[in-house]
């Protein structure tokens, strides 16, 4: 799948109104709801719309009516769900070099001269049957390897697992101190210049609301966490820290869990340090691809590939929030999975 390009969603102002209004043509069951739906203040675009308890762009919405209402899942379908900057970009990159570690060798490797978004594209992306990406994802080859920032309540039912479901889900979290900071840098670069300057203290308040692209993100964590006890053989769920602190044992847990596990000769042969090495942040973020080209989410879409990589590091929030941000933000996340055993270092 190295080289698919899908489309996405747009970052202009002017197609906002455009995406309402083909949410409200594209979907009769839904047409009346979609206008009544509450609004709040957009991170890279004029506002967001609140779904079933989540809050979604206007093109987000319009995409996840496509997913449920077209999408077909194949049973060998391998799915990596995260809520934005929590290492989407990064673990992209380990899976996709994990499933196809025999198809292709290091110093050829696609992870060379193509983003891992391009390797491994987002569902999230596709509109209709009619466009052209679509046709792609319908022809892909077996495993299809694919990402999406949805919720798990969000997810059509064709999606959700079973005790039948045979397609695998690899869920990633992070401590949400950092996914703030990231977050509001990542967006930023990416909202247009008619917008006024958007401020850490505004993404703060609102995150902490739970007003923020597919959040509220202590919700969304909990949707996957919840599936994954329930069917833990289907859904691997991942904190970003430990991946930061032991990669070679993720990233052997990957291929297990996936399917593909590592043998004891390639373990000797040192494939999975390969592996990793390849995927690092130090030789993606310095690669020519990632420093100087971009990635087309859609014809009205394109994103600095250098933007996906910023420090990749445990922490940073120390040098961004305010000790009552700090505060706050911990007393939230207490609060919301204190029970489920989801806590971080303050």
């Amino acid at each position: 799948m190295a080289g698919f390009v899908p489309s996405q969603q747009s970052h202009t102002i002017s197609g906002e109104q455009k995406d309402i209004d083909l949410i409200q043509t594209t979907d009769e069951n839904h047409g009346e709801i979609f206008p009544n739906l509450p609004t709040g203040k957009g991170w890279m675009s004029e506002h967001l719309v609140q779904y079933q308890g989540f809050w979604l762009s206007p093109k987000g919405l319009n995409n996840l009516m496509w997913i449920q209402h077209h999408f077909k899942p194949r049973p060998s379908d391998i799915f990596l769900a995260s809520f934005p900057k929590t290492g989407t970009t990064w673990l992209k990159a380990l899976v996709f070099a994990t499933v196809n570690r025999t198809r292709y060798g290091f110093s050829d490797h696609p992870l060379l001269t193509a983003n891992p978004h391009d390797c491994f594209p987002f569902l999230d992306a596709y509109l209709h049957e009619n466009d052209p990406s679509f046709l792609e994802l319908d022809a892909s080859p077996t495993p299809r390897l694919l990402s999406t920032h949805l919720p798990y309540a969000l997810l059509p039912d064709s999606m959700i697992v079973n005790r039948s479901s045979s397609c695998r889900f690899v869920y990633i979290y992070r401590d949400p101190k950092d996914v703030l900071v990231s977050k509001w840098n990542f967006l930023s670069k990416l909202r247009p210049k008619e917008l006024p300057p958007f401020s850490l203290e505004e993404a703060f308040e609102l995150f902490c609301q739970g007003i923020s692209h597919y959040g509220p993100y202590w919700d969304q964590v909990l949707g996957y966490w919840k599936a994954s006890s329930e069917f833990p053989e289907n859904i691997l769920f991942l904190k970003y820290e430990d991946l930061k602190e032991q990669p070679l044992a993720v990233v052997k847990r990957l291929g297990e869990f996936l399917g593909y596990p590592f043998s004891l000769e390639e373990e000797n042969k040192g494939v999975v340090e390969d592996i990793v090495k390849l995927c690092s942040f130090e030789n993606l973020s310095n690669l020519e691809v990632n420093r100087k080209s971009v990635h087309k989410f859609s014809r009205d879409s394109l994103v600095d590939n250098r933007h996906f990589f910023r420090k990749g590091i445990v922490g940073d929030w120390k040098n961004c929030l305010t000790d009552e941000m700090i505060k706050r933000l911990n007393q939230i996340t207490s609060d919301k999975l204190f029970g489920p055993g989801l806590l971080f270092d303050n």
